[in-house]
């Protein structure tokens, strides 16, 4: 019999979440308690804010259900370890999707995580190998989780960065959000030693360490930090600008496209243009636009047209019969 209220309301719980109805009886046997103290435990964890569904009958039974807002979840052994590597798989590179809510998910689960089942997270991922890669650089997680809980907890991050050149620094920063452009992470903070803001691509950043100071957040000089990234990544000099007229409304392009290349503008006939600047791979992105789903016109740059040309005829080529080919 479990005795102690709060371990039986956890056990409670734990039950409840698995996605079934619960009888009265078979949850004061599981409990070891009279059916009457299950009614005032479950009447407790209501109060609390578990949105606990009863049903009528012989044998009532019980059902946690959706609620307005999320409850803290109670989660056994090889579940928390299930969910940390998935999101630690998913973390190291910068798949959309995954992003920085993510990232702080993981960062709060590691954090509470006993040594023995952390332990197992780190043999589990080192003993897998992924048939597939995102194509972004990879990032080790550990490095994700530390900058997601500094953004959390407005606390000072310290970490060493190399530079596109080749050049080591240590940077002291207040670091603001993290980004995903869907093929790499970047840092948006605010760096100390430069008193001005800076972007930091998230696979050159070594040795992080949050510092335990806290600060007050400062204003970013953009709307969101991926507008900043964006801006940012217009200033340097592989950058180019991006023009793509969608045979397809605004609102409907929007919703397809990752954050941080903007929004389209909307055309009186329907369709919309995006106009942006872009950086990094020019393959990638003519991959990126046809995984849209959507017709489209590449109007700018003139490489990306020919990339997109390659990649429409080498499709062709590769859908076609051996009677066509």
């Amino acid at each position: 019999m479990t005795t102690d209220t709060p371990a039986r309301l956890l056990t409670l719980l734990s039950l409840l979440q698995t996605p079934r109805e619960w009888p009265g009886g078979e949850l004061a046997g599981r409990l070891g308690v009279s059916r009457r103290t299950v009614r005032r435990d479950i009447e407790r964890l209501r109060e609390l804010g578990y949105p606990v569904q009863a049903t009528k009958g012989a044998d009532g039974g019980y059902r946690l259900v959706a609620g307005k807002a999320m409850p803290p979840l109670v989660l056994d052994d090889e579940e928390a370890v299930a969910i940390a590597v998935g999101l630690r798989a998913g973390a190291g590179h910068a798949v959309e999707g995954v992003d920085e809510a993510s990232v702080r998910a993981l960062a709060k689960l590691e954090q509470v995580l006993p040594s023995r089942l952390r332990h197992r997270v780190a043999t589990l991922q080192a003993a897998v190998t992924p048939l597939t890669h995102g194509d972004g650089p990879g990032i080790a997680p550990e490095t994700l989780t530390v900058m997601a809980s500094t953004v959390a907890g407005r606390e000072r991050l310290r970490f060493a960065y190399r530079a596109g050149d080749g050049t080591c620094t240590r940077r002291l920063t207040e670091p603001y959000r993290l980004v995903s452009t869907g093929r790499r992470w970047y840092l948006v903070a605010y760096d100390l030693d430069r008193d001005d803001w800076r972007t930091f691509r998230v696979d050159r950043v070594s040795e992080p360490l949050a510092t335990g100071a806290r600060f007050t957040p400062r204003e970013l000089p953009e709307g969101s930090a991926a507008e900043y990234l964006r801006r940012s990544m217009q200033r340097r000099n592989d950058s180019y600008e991006l023009v793509v007229a969608f045979a397809a409304p605004a609102e409907t392009v929007a919703a397809r496209l990752p954050g941080w290349l903007g929004r389209p503008e909307a055309a009186d006939d329907g369709s919309c243009v995006l106009r942006t600047t872009a950086s990094g791979s020019l393959e990638w992105m003519a991959v990126r636009l046809a995984m849209l789903g959507l017709d489209f016109r590449v109007r700018q740059p003139e490489e990306l047209v020919r990339h997109v040309r390659d990649l429409g005829e080498r499709m062709v080529r590769a859908a076609a019969t051996e009677e066509e080919g």
